[in-house]
């Protein structure tokens, strides 16, 4: 299902002239056309298993599920994290889960970030260099903030889902966080005044 779902959206885009992620105006027709399907995270996991793995490479982007150790005391948490890890730990990893913004805070973020991607190839290759001083200390990068997460490993419920980098724009738009608790509108509301 997510190998069809993104082989489509990508072959209509590449065929309408827009070339993942390398342009502004094709990053916005990938956004909007995957902000219009309706996909659960849950099946997008099972979608495709050979891009399921237990490892993650720094500055690439995951999907899984997650329980987190303190979700007792959290006004609410993301159950299908979409974050790009970038600094392992002992016990998991620091990563910025993009599903804290609203969708054109999203967008703000994800293109700033494009800056650090370590070539222009997009595929499989392609990484985010980033670290929190880097992030911390340019403006650009400034929405980055309130979706900085410490995931540990024994939380993970699932393995990872890898996104390729052509279809990280895809990704970004679909619906496919799941709030507990507190939900999506109070998150995005405390994420606007972490960064207002």
């Amino acid at each position: 299902m997510a190998a069809v779902l993104f082989d489509d959206i990508l072959s209509k885009g590449i065929r309408a002239g827009h070339i993942p992620a390398k342009e502004q105006s094709a990053r916005k027709w990938y956004r909007d056309t995957a902000e219009k399907f309706r996909l659960s995270s849950t099946r997008l996991l099972k979608s495709d298993p050979e891009r399921l793995t237990n490892k993650i490479q720094v500055g690439s982007m995951y999907l899984y599920n997650y329980d987190p150790k303190f979700k007792q005391t959290l006004p609410y948490y993301d159950i299908f994290p979409l974050v790009f890890p970038f600094k392992k730990l002992k016990d998991g990893f620091l990563g910025i889960n993009l599903h804290y913004l609203p969708l054109k805070h999203r967008a703000v973020l994800m293109d700033a970030l494009y800056d650090l991607a370590n070539n222009q190839k997009f595929d499989e290759s392609t990484r985010l260099r980033m670290n929190y001083n880097l992030l911390n200390g340019a403006a650009k990068y400034r929405f980055f903030k309130p979706t900085i997460k410490h995931y540990l490993f024994n939380h993970v419920k699932s393995r990872l889902f890898y996104i390729y980098p052509a279809e990280w724009d895809v990704c970004l738009f679909l619906p496919l966080q799941k709030f507990a608790k507190g939900g999506v509108k109070q998150a995005w509301a405390d994420s606007r005044k972490m960064i207002a």
